[in-house]
């Protein structure tokens, strides 16, 4: 056999070609049934050997072909997660993808990002995955206490979780904010403040969270002798210019408010741009209560005490909830909700 056949047989493919299972195994010195049993977490392969296979995997960019899997398996290897471009606007979108990313990243599942508008039918994108087999798992926000989309994915037995809770009497998988908790304590801490005539800026009612919002304002208002002043005008779909529109005409009329509830962060922004187009001082005429994803508010403006709603959790929670359910678990043990944590004490 002369110099050049033996090349051709030890050299590696090409760097221009797709890595597979067969470059990994070149690289690794083990046999092909090895390396891919080693990339599926097999029991009955080393821990040393699957992390050596899952570190050249990923320095050389190896991706299953997913349609070759999907005609093994039966299996796409993605994960649907459905959001509504309002979800965008609340600055919501992005710590959810990271938590999910960093949950899938330890997994073969790959993560689909389907964006919607709510003025269509929230039901199309839902329909279009079980329709096709796009997905082996849907994630879902923006419930409805009676959701369609849940009592859609239920009857076809189809894996998925919620970013919200749902009122229908069907037990499924969710993660959710404590949203009734975080307006109790915020009409508490206003009180504290000595502010009597409360607002809140909240969801729109048709969603779930809107309830349990809601809910624990009017137990605050109740338990601490408060009293509620009607903000319902806008809500937290509504762009920032209407919010703020809306806000000073609030902020300039009579009764007005002196201290206001936000469920929202970028609404707070607004907010706090017509109070003060109206003459009146954050902190010293008028205290705020905010609900935010991330620190900026508190950053921009001390003076708001804010609530933080840990997004990025929320991925990962969701993550692992619609993994354990393609597992089979069951949906009574995939059901949590964090709580709301004021960003003085992080």
């Amino acid at each position: 056999m002369d110099r050049t056949t033996r090349d051709s047989q030890a050299a590696p493919p090409p760097s221009s070609e797709r890595p597979t299972l067969k470059t990994i195994a070149f690289m690794t010195g083990l046999g092909i049934t090895t390396v891919s049993r080693a990339l599926k977490d097999a029991p009955d392969i080393g821990a040393e050997t699957k992390e050596r296979v899952r570190l050249v995997a990923r320095q050389i960019g190896y991706q299953p072909n997913r349609a070759g899997v999907r005609l093994r398996t039966g299996k796409t290897n993605v994960i649907s997660l459905i959001l509504s471009l309002e979800e965008e606007i609340m600055g919501l979108t992005s710590p959810m993808v990271i938590g999910i990313s960093e949950v899938l990243a330890a997994t073969q599942y790959h993560l689909v990002v389907t964006p919607y508008r709510t003025q269509g039918n929230a039901l199309d994108p839902v329909r279009y995955v079980l329709e096709t087999g796009a997905a082996d798992g849907v994630i879902i926000s923006r419930t409805e206490p009676k959701d369609p989309r849940v009592a859609l994915m239920m009857e076809r037995n189809f894996p998925f979780v919620t970013h919200g809770r749902t009122e229908m009497g069907l037990s499924h998988p969710y993660h959710d904010f404590d949203n009734e908790r975080f307006a109790y304590e915020a009409v508490r801490k206003l009180v504290e403040r000595g502010r009597r005539r409360l607002a809140l800026f909240q969801p729109p009612q048709y969603l779930t969270f809107y309830l349990h919002m809601r809910a624990g304002f009017e137990k605050g208002i109740r338990d601490f002798g408060a009293t509620a002043v009607p903000f319902n005008e806008v809500n937290l779909d509504n762009n920032l210019i209407e919010v703020r529109n809306a806000a000073e005409t609030l902020f300039g009329g009579e009764g007005a408010p002196d201290g206001i509830v936000s469920g929202s962060g970028a609404g707070a922004v607004a907010l706090i741009a017509a109070l003060e187009a109206k003459g009146r001082r954050l902190g010293a005429d008028i205290d705020m209560v905010s609900k935010e994803p991330q620190m900026f508010l508190q950053w921009l403006r001390p003076e708001v005490v804010t609530m933080r709603e840990d997004i990025r959790l929320a991925g990962r929670e969701l993550a692992k909830a619609v993994l354990a359910r393609i597992d089979g678990i069951p949906a009574e043990e995939l059901q949590t909700l964090s709580y709301p944590i004021e960003t003085g004490d992080i």
